[in-house]
């Protein structure tokens, strides 16, 4: 299996990495990475690696590629079947053209809790880098959904908007819409890099104004280039102007570095897509970009985690580079989980783009691609180890990557309620409830943000945690805003309580075709329950981040929070325990079976020994992180309701 080379550096050394391989028959490319072995080196036929101390060696496995890849391959670059299927009577199209309608940011749902025929509509999801929409676009979206979706909105765990409830007819009219205002849903699914995310906050600083500007740049840097999309959509026509983000970093002069060949097998023989090829990537990839010691993004959870460095004068001097995270997993599968990025070091600032470009060519061209549940760059990175990884990353890079910059600690922060911008201006955090923007009877959030928008032209910025954050706010508007707030039945910041300003829940029933039990409609009574819990045992100041999801595939990064909840069926969970408070490790699983009428059962014990034997000053997911499940489970095991408070 492996072919033998007396420079090679075989990284399947711990035994999770071979158990790995053995279980699931791992069929990726088998990667050694070695210096000085330019001789031994493999290369594609007829190109010519340049001379360099960093190589790779290579054993590709001869075998046909799967059916989702051959569709890739046959789609024409996302045309096939797609175009036929939107032209039928049907109120649905087929899988294969479904398929393919995520790369073009849509997916086709039916309400579960219907008997009888599917009742097919789409989801529609935003490209929004950094977060950010412009008031027409919000305008739009709100409009669109009153007349062709269900009549709310809803913001995501990656910063953007998505659309429920359009009916197939009406899909040309909402994504052209979308893209003659200057927006997009292009590359919000499929194969390809997703929404790129940043710290939400609009603070006026060198370092801030660098995360907002890179994150659109690596946005234009990875976005699919395939003319299917206008094809579809606009007919082949242009879009009226093109997206807003693009305008703003013209001097970057994106294109030309993204076709810039260093003859190092990044750019592909492809015109379409040079940097995809006809096969896209083997699975999702997501870019994060953040400024020292901010970690509202969750970091950790993307393929890639970008940290602008700058020097005292606020100069941008480069940036430091994680790799490897991803949420995703498999119930009663070992061979799946979740894993925090790891630190594969510091590029200069003139660098960013070529070693982007080789991070991802390395997970194109050596990611699993015969089984999807392992097609995550987590598991290539995992499989290798960050050391080999970075060796095969820099043989596309041509460079060796500089050694981690020392950072500011991590901390975390909603960034809701009132702040100085640092211009003159203000910004407001708010609060959203599992991200849903609705009306409903007293509460309504979405015509209060829209008279925001119409009466201040208000910019906005969708936050990581499903919330929304309106920036460039003039100061003698704050009492205006404050005031159109209460009106519509928002509650100020301050009367929020903390427990649900750190949650998220991902949508799941009934719409959901994974969800394999509920998340955003149960975790409100979730929440209650825990706070009538703490205030029983007196610890009413508490906060804990806590985070649901319908199924194990990790959209509301439940596996970083201190305390989660993994549906694993019908009204029952997976709990788990001991993540990060600034969101920085993994969380490790603690019952395998919770049902909902065991809440209180199965937490009081927990926050009980908490009480007892916590450190000073130790939060929740330390504590659980420290002690770990074996001790927790030995002292749920003697434990008596009620005998415990702080």
């Amino acid at each position: 299996f492996f072919k033998s080379s007396p420079c090679c550096l075989l990284h399947f050394t711990n035994r999770k990495a071979r158990q790995f391989c053995d279980t699931m028959k791992f069929n990726m490319l088998v990667i050694t990475t070695a210096l000085l072995c330019s001789s031994n080196a493999f290369t594609l036929p007829g190109y010519q690696r340049p001379a360099s101390s960093l190589n790779m060696v290579l054993e590709m496995p001869k075998k046909k590629i799967s059916k989702l890849e051959n569709l890739k391959v046959s789609s024409n670059h996302l045309v096939h079947p797609l175009k036929e299927q939107l032209a039928t009577e049907e109120i649905g199209i087929s899988k294969d053209a479904y398929q393919i309608l995520k790369y073009h940011g849509s997916y086709q749902q039916s309400n579960r809790e219907l008997r009888g025929k599917k009742d097919f509509q789409f989801m529609l999801r935003l490209k929004q880098p950094a977060g950010e929409m412009t008031p027409d676009l919000f305008r739009l979206l709100d409009d669109l959904s009153r007349k062709h979706g269900q009549g709310d909105l809803r913001a995501t765990t990656r910063q953007c908007f998505q659309l429920h409830g359009i009916m197939k007819g009406d899909l040309k009219t909402v994504i052209s819409s979308i893209m003659n205002i200057g927006s997009s849903t292009v590359g919000a699914c499929g194969d390809v890099s997703r929404n790129v995310m940043t710290t939400p906050a609009p603070f006026d600083t060198p370092e801030y104004k660098y995360a907002r500007e890179y994150s659109k740049v690596f946005a234009q840097l990875f976005r699919p280039m395939t003319p299917a999309f206008s094809q579809i959509w606009l007919d082949g026509e242009k879009a009226a102007t093109v997206e807003t983000w693009s305008k703003e970093i013209l001097h970057h002069d994106v294109d030309e570095k993204m076709l810039f060949d260093s003859g190092r097998g990044i750019i592909l023989n492809d015109s379409a897509e040079p940097i995809y090829g006809d096969r896209y990537l083997p699975r999702k990839f997501k870019i994060g970009v953040t400024v020292p010691g901010d970690n509202s993004l969750d970091i950790y959870t993307n393929d890639i985690g970008v940290v602008v460095v700058c020097d005292d004068k606020g100069e941008l001097e480069g940036f430091n580079l994680m790799v490897g995270g991803g949420m995703g997993r498999t119930h009663n599968k070992e061979t799946t989980f979740a894993q925090a990025a790891e630190h594969l070091g510091f590029v200069p600032k003139e660098d960013i783009y070529e070693a982007l470009k080789s991070i991802l060519a390395s997970q194109r061209d050596h990611g699993n691609r015969d089984v999807r549940a392992n097609a995550r760059m987590k598991y290539l990175v995992y499989t290798l180890g960050i050391d080999n990884f970075r060796k095969l990353a820099e043989s596309y890079f041509g460079k060796q990557f500089q050694p981690w910059r020392p950072i500011k600690d991590w901390k975390y922060n909603d960034w809701m309620g009132w702040w100085d911008q640092g211009d003159g201006k203000l910004f407001y955090g708010l609060h959203v409830d599992n991200g849903r923007v609705k009306d409903d009877g007293d509460f309504r959030l979405k015509t209060a943000l829209r008279v925001l928008v119409d009466k201040y032209n208000l910019h906005m910025i969708m936050s990581p945690t499903q919330s929304i954050i309106l920036r460039d706010v003039d100061p003698k508007d704050r009492e205006g805003i404050d005031a159109v707030l209460l009106e519509h039945g928002i509650k100020p910041i301050e009367q929020v309580d903390p427990l649900n300003r750190l949650a998220m829940a991902c949508p799941a029933l009934p719409l959901c075709g994974l969800a394999q039990t509920e998340a955003e409609r149960v975790m409100p009574d979730y929440l209650s329950q825990m706070r009538q819990l703490l205030e029983k045992m007196n610890l009413d100041d508490e906060e804990i981040v806590i985070r649901m999801t319908g199924c194990p595939n990790g959209c509301a990064r439940p596996y970083m929070a201190e305390l989660a909840f993994v549906g694993d069926g019908p009204k029952s969970y997976q709990v788990w325990l001991g993540g990060s408070p600034v969101l920085t490790r993994t969380a490790f699983p603690y019952m395998a079976r919770m049902p909902n009428s065991d809440f209180e059962k199965t937490m009081e014990p927990i926050l009980a020994m908490f009480i007892q034997q916590r450190q000073d000053f130790e939060a929740f997911g330390d504590f659980c992180h420290r002690v770990g499940a074996e001790a927790i489970e030995k002292y749920s095991e003697s434990y008596v309701a009620g005998s415990v408070k702080a």
